[in-house]
């Protein structure tokens, strides 16, 4: 929210905070429920860029297209390794689920390094670390 907006409403009277903060979330739940939307919005769109509907989803999943609607809209009784297989079966990479699942790691392992601060490289390409599963230089 906007500093202006966020300015007004405080004027107006009304109380502004998170979702966590209103429903007294620990640090953890609110995390939980932030990964969940998270992968719930990155499954619609993967989803939708494939071509696929609802019910074809579904019939892969071996579930119903009502599952796979709570699933899009981040319903809690939809269990976070059922979402996860959803994201898979509609094509998305481990690449792609991972920074929902914990945001900043795929920054942080782009930029590897060993214990006196050397940038990490691949052995065979010289390239960052995670270009291919080989021995890492150090330089």
């Amino acid at each position: 929210m906007d500093t202006r907006k966020r300015n007004r409403l405080e004027a107006a009277g009304w109380r502004v905070g998170s979702a966590a903060g209103f429903l007294g979330l620990s640090a953890a739940e609110a995390a939980v429920v932030e990964m969940r939307l998270a992968l719930s919005e990155l499954f619609r769109t993967v989803r939708v860029k494939s071509g696929l509907t609802q019910n074809i989803v579904a019939k892969r999943l071996r579930s119903s297209q009502s599952r796979v609607a709570k699933m899009e809209a981040g319903d809690p009784t939809v269990s976070l390794e059922l979402l996860i297989r959803a994201l898979l079966v509609v094509g998305a990479s481990r690449r792609a689920i991972s920074p929902r699942i914990s945001p900043g790691w795929e920054g942080a392992a782009l930029q590897r390094r060993d214990a006196a601060g050397r940038k990490r490289t691949c052995g065979r390409c010289s390239k960052s670390a995670r270009c291919c599963n080989t021995r890492l230089n150090t330089s």
